[in-house]
């Protein structure tokens, strides 16, 4: 079975993206947009539910500097992120939403809620849990029940606190849910480091374990591996073969060997493509990948005939995980079908606007006489995005 997919996610008072609201999101997503436009703060939305699930909202408070630097400028009220999603393509449709706020320079919860909305002739959406400012109910769902409850600080997230009660299996199925999101930070200078020998099922945010996810596929899933080496030769004809071995002080060293050549290269001196690559295609082919899959710029580094490979990959994947990408790249973007692409760029009020490809009736015209998706985009025909302008200093004589 499938983990859950978000169908729609609201996001109030978060940096750029002061009002976004991004409905009909498909297992593969693909953003797009210039510099500056939202991507990379879209992402980090992600990235800040799951580090407050997993280590705590101070933490992704704190690393973000706060109110000050999280709400968007000229406004007030909380910091609001709502994600809709169905834990079976079937089930009723579950929402989420958390309200954060300040006080005296810490985070506070001000409101949390999780409902379901049943069919029609069920009535209105009916609330599983709701919090404001540490307090608040969840309903029993084998007995209907509503028990009143309160954390132990404000500060507290209820679905994680309450997720760990059988008694609210919807609760739970979210908390593991958030929990289990993966966004991608890999680092080629990580991705080389040599660890402690030992198999390791999930491959870090860094990639500084790539080679004990390797022995982890080698010992228990070689066919897993086989498919990560068959698609990593198949993007890099020369490639004969990746493999470890254990130095005397108990470290995995990756070494990467080229047909031509009879001596392999350690992972110090290979190629940074072939490193991040490598580290994309064991993510992505994982016998047990996270729910959430989100992937930053994945052309840096890798040569530009590769890219629409890893998009066919990453949509592969979405069978098994939600996948999002953000990408500069019209490579990428020309094996993308229009309803996976969504454009962003700001607005004239220096806010976050979306634009849908595939609502465009141009863009659906050109496609339809043969046009590449990507190209068009390259072209400016999803919008008239503001252009970047580069100051040009005056060369001319001084008096």
């Amino acid at each position: 079975m499938r983990p859950p997919v978000i169908e729609a996610i609201k996001i109030e008072n978060y940096r750029a993206l002061q009002d976004v609201e991004i409905k009909k999101l498909k297992p593969f997503t693909v953003l797009v947009g210039p510099n500056g436009s939202g991507k990379s703060t879209l992402f980090d939305v992600f990235a800040f539910m799951e580090t407050s699930f997993t280590i705590g909202i101070r933490n992704a408070w704190d690393r973000r500097g706060g109110l000050q630097q999280l709400r968007s400028r000229g406004t007030s009220g909380p910091i609001a992120i709502q994600i809709s999603y169905r834990e079976e393509p079937k089930a009723n449709l579950l929402t989420y939403r958390l309200e954060i706020d300040e006080e005296r320079g810490r985070p506070v919860v001000s409101r949390e809620w999780l409902r379901w909305t049943a069919g029609a002739a069920q009535g209105r959406p009916r609330h599983v849990l709701d919090f404001q400012n540490g307090s608040g109910y969840v309903v029993n769902e084998a007995t209907g029940k509503k028990s009143e409850e309160v954390l132990d600080g404000p500060d507290r997230l209820a679905v994680n606190a309450l997720g760990q009660f059988k008694s609210h299996p919807r609760v739970a199925a979210l908390r593991r849910f958030i929990s289990g999101w993966y966004l991608s930070y890999l680092s080629v200078a990580e991705e080389r480091k040599s660890p402690t020998a030992g198999p390791q099922e999930r491959l870090s945010q860094s990639g500084d374990n790539i080679s004990n996810v390797l022995q982890y596929l080698k010992e228990n899933h070689p066919e897993r591996l086989q498919s990560v080496m068959k698609a990593l030769r198949e993007a890099i004809p020369t490639l004969d073969r990746v493999d470890y071995e254990t130095s005397p002080d108990g470290r995995l060293v990756l070494f990467i060997k080229d047909s031509p050549f009879s001596d392999p290269v350690l992972a110090s001196n290979a190629s940074d493509g072939t490193l991040k690559l490598l580290s994309y295609l064991t993510l992505l082919y994982g016998p047990d990948p996270a729910p959430f899959i989100g992937i930053e710029e994945p052309e840096n580094h890798l040569y530009s005939s590769v890219l629409p490979g890893l998009a066919q990959q990453c949509r592969q994947s979405s069978e098994r995980s939600q996948v999002l990408v953000t990408t500069h790249s019209h490579e990428f973007v020309n094996s993308c079908k229009p309803d996976e692409v969504i454009a962003l760029y700001r607005g004239a009020d220096g806010y976050t606007r979306v634009v849908r490809p595939n609502n465009l009736p141009l863009v659906v015209d050109m496609l339809d006489q043969g046009a590449l998706l990507g190209s068009l985009w390259q072209e400016s025909y999803f919008e008239q995005l503001p252009e970047p302008k580069t100051p040009v200093a005056d060369l001319g004589e001084r008096a």
